[in-house]
């Protein structure tokens, strides 16, 4: 490996410490190394690139518009291309779901359409606190670092972060209802907790350990926002665009956001995009109040209108589904049934297997990057190792992937076991 990037890039690097090997190509759900060594993506650039890698579809695009000189940069100016994707986002996304939302571009990060979310809350309802929910990962910009949960994460920080209460998640007491919790801190005049101007969750944990919240949940959210004149804000930034079987992951529980946060996916290509969307009544910002100097990306805007199409056109929404199945099968009764120390939890194409020490997981995902499958860890400690494939992934790439992680599995629980056994 070349030192360079030890010698001159910053020591805040991470993914590449984990899979130390310099890539120079990718197509589909593959990615190949300098060497010629191909990895099976179970990865997908943290959620960046739901319709894989290189996608000829939306190349296609992005090759034209650049070779018709098209306007590159723009900050917010009336363009074509941006023209072009909101009306097909609003008449072939929105529209069919009856949904209503103005949309509003941010600078081209996930985090910064959360500190739009966060700063627009708190102008529309004019007060300071946001509820987060344990177990979240929102970003690393102060506003969203402050919902973030992570201990480590906020270390980062450097300075207080303020303004958010956190709520316990379902999963983490058994005997708490979480909704009644809410009731009782908003009715209760001592219970020393602002009433916030909006609730913030992933209805998929990803970073936090990939714990999906079942649809009554989420609809005890929407209705004690409702209650309490309260905004409920999804970030759908890695788990929105198809990834849970639906393109808004929020669509299963039958329920409508005040605010969604949309990033990573939403660029089609791995471009560079973010977007807030927003009820049409809670759209009161003064011009250039929030802006961004990328946020006319106008490539990025290709590439989503182009993903879009692709999605719609390929029927990814049911392709998912489809593999959902054969993953969930697959980590039944080849992982689970087997391992009862590991507990297999997701929904689409967003899977974890939590192994509950964070020794155990590293090795795994170590086994699994020397025989040619990339993924990482999340949750608790990292003990939780993360599927999370393109999700136009064929099935047999699927299945030899999975059977990468299988063999991982076995092997690291054998030697575990073993070494156990001489003790």
């Amino acid at each position: 490996m070349n030192n360079v990037f030890e010698k001159y890039e910053s020591e805040v690097r991470s993914y590449c410490r984990t899979f130390p090997k310099e890539f120079v190509k990718s197509k589909g759900a593959i990615i190949t190394d300098v060497d010629n060594n191909e990895y099976i993506d179970f990865f997908d650039g943290a959620g960046a690139l739901n319709y894989g890698h290189n996608n000829d579809y939306i190349k296609e695009k992005l090759i034209k518009y650049l070779e018709d000189d098209g306007i590159i940069h723009s900050l917010d100016m009336f363009t074509t291309p941006k023209r072009e994707f909101i009306e097909f986002f609003e008449e072939k996304v929105l529209i069919p779901r009856g949904l209503d939302y103005k949309i509003q571009f941010t600078g081209p990060t996930g985090t910064n359409a959360v500190e739009a979310a966060l700063k627009l809350a708190r102008k529309v309802k004019k007060r300071e606190n946001i509820f987060a929910l344990m177990g979240c990962f929102h970003g690393m910009t102060l506003g969203s670092l402050a919902l973030t949960s992570d201990t480590d994460s906020r270390k980062g920080a450097g300075v207080s972060l303020s303004n958010v209460t956190h709520i316990p998640t379902p999963y983490m007491f058994n005997q708490l209802n979480v909704i009644d919790y809410l009731d009782k801190i908003l009715s209760d005049d001592h219970s020393g907790i602002d009433k916030p101007a909006a609730i913030i969750l992933e209805t998929v944990q990803a970073e936090g350990g990939v714990y999906v919240f079942d649809n009554n949940f989420l609809q005890g959210i929407r209705n004690i926002c409702d209650k309490y004149d309260i905004l409920m804000i999804v970030d759908d930034i890695q788990v929105g665009c198809c990834r849970t079987g639906n393109f808004f992951s929020f669509e299963r529980a039958d329920i409508v956001p005040d605010m969604v946060t949309l990033s990573k996916s939403i660029g089609g290509y791995g471009m560079p995009m973010a977007v807030t969307l927003l009820k049409p009544e809670l759209d009161i910002w003064k011009p250039g109040e929030h802006n961004g100097t990328f946020r006319g990306n106008q490539l990025s805007m290709v590439a989503a209108k182009a993903g879009l199409e692709f999605m719609l056109n390929e029927k990814v929404e049911d392709q998912v589904k489809e593999k959902e199945a054969i993953v969930k099968e697959y980590l039944t009764q080849n992982i689970a049934s087997k391992y009862p120390e590991c507990e297999i939890r997701g929904i689409g194409l967003i899977w974890g297997i939590d192994v509950h020490e964070e020794s155990i997981s590293r090795q795994i995902v170590a086994e699994c990057f020397n025989n040619g499958l990339i993924l990482e860890r999340a949750g608790r400690n990292n003990s939780v190792v993360k599927i999370m494939p393109p999700l136009t992934i064929d099935k047999g790439t699927l299945l030899k992937g999975l059977n990468i992680l299988n063999n991982a599995v076995e092997k690291v629980l054998t030697q575990k076991a073993k070494k156990i056994t001489t003790l």
